[in-house]
């Protein structure tokens, strides 16, 4: 199984995390990654308000060099942001002939030209859809527990299109959780904005999305998340939010893979998340949350914190 793997500019820097959880987990379940050579920015929320024709041929000259170095493979993007442009190529782009013409008229500039081919994949749908929940659980060495988890899905790969999961009662994370032994907990909250990148902006307004999603995690030993951005807000704004003291770690689904996988905590740069604590530290390592409270499970949280 390969794909054409398109990490993003945020993987590579703010999210190094999330890349390098990506390729351990997908190299343990037997997956190649190869990267699209050259790849450049897509743009992210960016372009948009720039320039039309940029906010669509960023994305598309990714895809135009996936077409044309790594003929059938489908782009696996990681990044919710980057997953959501490099979709939208696809879905208002190709097949509309006066935009696509633009487009590939600014691809050629640089010898390009997209013909519309490339599949374009979120993590979520490969580990339902093409690896399955089964081979997940053949590779579990060390399940999670019963770890009380939060799905947090976000906006952007659930709208507008609507393609592997569905966007109002999401369950694809959830269900990647269960079959690695964690406790999915239900909430409403696993669809709502975070404020992305109002955080610059208008501050006031993400810290409310903010609290209120850490608000409505209560309870949970971590939240999982699939998005830079998210995680970003989630993470380093939780102690100025009006969630005030609700703490909470958050992790990528895939460093919960790789930790359920066997894999050592440096394998997947758990020390590059900000909210992690040592009694979660202690309960990844004993798989003895608190919330369970057994006699030996506590003396192993009061040694290790």
């Amino acid at each position: 199984m390969k794909y054409a793997y398109y990490p993003g500019c945020s993987l590579q820097e703010s999210a190094r995390e999330f890349d390098v959880s990506v390729r351990a987990v997908m190299d343990a379940l037997g997956v190649e990654l190869i990267d699209i050579p050259d790849w450049t920015c897509c743009g992210a929320s960016a372009a948009e308000p720039v320039s039309a024709l940029m906010n669509y041929a960023l994305p598309a000259r990714n895809l135009a060099l996936a077409e044309q170095e790594l003929p059938g493979l489908d782009v696996l993007a990681p990044c919710s942001a980057c997953y959501l442009n490099l979709l939208k190529v696809n879905r208002e782009v190709v097949g509309t002939r006066n935009l696509h013409a633009r487009v590939n008229e600014a691809l050629g500039a640089s010898g390009l030209n997209y013909r519309g081919t490339v599949g374009v994949r979120h993590i979520l749908d490969v580990l339902i859809n093409d690896i399955g929940l089964e081979a997940i659980k053949e590779r579990i060495v060390n399940d999670l527990g019963e770890m009380r988890v939060s799905s947090y899905y976000g906006c952007q790969i659930l709208r507008p299109y609507e393609v592997f999961d569905d966007p109002r009662h999401p369950v694809s994370m959830d269900n990647v959780l269960s079959a690695l032994g964690a406790k999915p907990l239900p909430w409403d909250m696993g669809n709502k904005c975070c404020g992305a990148s109002l955080m610059v902006t208008h501050p006031e307004v993400a810290m409310h999305s903010v609290a209120a999603i850490l608000e409505g995690a209560e309870g949970s030993d971590a939240v999982a998340t699939v998005c830079p951005l998210c995680q970003m807000n989630l993470e380093a704004y939780q102690h100025d939010s009006a969630a005030g003291g609700h703490h909470v770690p958050i992790l990528y689904l895939t460093q919960l893979m790789g930790l359920a996988f066997g894999l050592e905590e440096p394998s997947v740069l758990l020390d590059k998340n900000m909210s992690m604590d040592g009694s979660m530290r202690a309960g990844i390592r004993s798989r003895a949350w608190r919330h369970e409270a057994p006699g030996e499970g506590d003396e192993t949280l009061a040694r290790e914190t």
